[in-house]
């Protein structure tokens, strides 16, 4: 394996039953890079994010974290990474300043000696110290997660599904967050069923029924895609997805907010002249006019393209 990654993973499967819940799964993640896993519910985030923490055996495979095995070198490893479950975790009945002196004891460390490391989250959660944490805010209990798995200052962060349930706002304070830890250079993988999350990354793998679709940066996520791809507006958003599901050169057609995204089979096809059918098709139709524009694709553009090719 190579040596100086953060995260290597090679072939890593993992069997529930009759449930494949990793397949085949190989990825990288480099010193002080922020790696994000984007991915559904049931897309077998949890399951990675718990072999890679050394709390669950592969059925084959291997990874490695911080250049040691996560099956021979548990133990080590465990002193050195920082996990954030996705289900808040903590002790709901003791206070934040009960629970993060209780995951620092653990650790054989004090509040003190991590002050340095955490002083950005706890100057936000020191006001609520007395407080129980089972009675904070969702936002406010995923920072005070954050501290608890920061406290014993790990060598590395893995955070699943942080995010989950809180609102936009804390949201992006968390992310604002962990963009300040990465800059330190500490290294953070983070598991997110958020599309809008992954431009927050270094890079991302796309993650599907056990299987990783791609892996890149976000915006060259975006720039692979193989097809012409175009916003169509007005009317009506079923009486026009009916319609443009039926032009004979339709790959995908998927809704988006108020717009459908059209794409086109045809590779080499010239977006405008695309355009200028699918106006004269959908007029054809009888539905009236309607806007259509060339667009970049996004991440979940790419993520449905991937997952519809995967499936066929």
């Amino acid at each position: 394996m190579s040596q100086g990654l953060a995260v290597e993973a090679r072939g890593l499967q993992r069997r529930f039953g009759d449930t494949m819940a990793l397949d085949d799964v190989s990825f990288d993640v480099a010193p002080g890079e922020l790696f994000g896993v984007i991915g559904p519910d049931g897309a077998g985030k949890t399951t990675l994010f718990r072999i890679l923490v050394t709390l669950l055996l592969p059925d084959a495979g291997s990874a490695r974290v911080l250049e040691r095995d996560v099956v021979r070198d548990l133990w080590e490893l465990r002193r050195r990474i920082g996990y954030m479950p996705g289900r808040f975790s903590l002790y709901p009945d003791l206070s934040v300043a009960e629970n993060l002196g209780f995951y620092a004891a653990l650790f054989d460390t004090t509040v003190a000696a991590a002050r340095e490391t955490i002083a950005p989250i706890w100057r936000q959660l020191e006001p609520f110290a007395g407080r129980r944490a089972g009675a904070l805010s969702g936002g406010m209990k995923q920072k005070l997660a954050l501290c608890c798995a920061l406290v014993h200052r790990p060598e590395i962060l893995l955070l699943d599904e942080p995010t989950t349930g809180v609102d936009a706002v804390s949201r992006r304070e968390f992310w604002d967050l962990l963009g300040r830890l990465r800059a330190k250079g500490l290294p953070i993988v983070v598991s997110t069923p958020y599309m809008d999350e992954a431009d927050l990354c270094d890079r991302v793998t796309l993650m599907q029924r056990g299987k990783l679709l791609v892996t890149d940066r976000p915006a060259e996520i975006g720039r692979r895609y193989p097809r012409p791809l175009l916003a169509v507006r007005g009317g009506s958003i079923l009486g026009l997805l009916g319609i443009l599901r039926r032009f004979p050169h339709a790959a995908a057609v998927w809704p988006f907010g108020a717009a459908l995204h059209y794409t086109d089979a045809r590779a080499g096809a010239a977006p405008e002249g695309v355009a200028a059918e699918l106006r004269a098709y959908v007029a054809s139709a009888g539905l009236g006019e309607v806007s259509v524009e060339p667009i970049a694709a996004g991440i979940e553009d790419a993520f449905m393209w991937h997952m519809a090719e995967e499936a066929a």
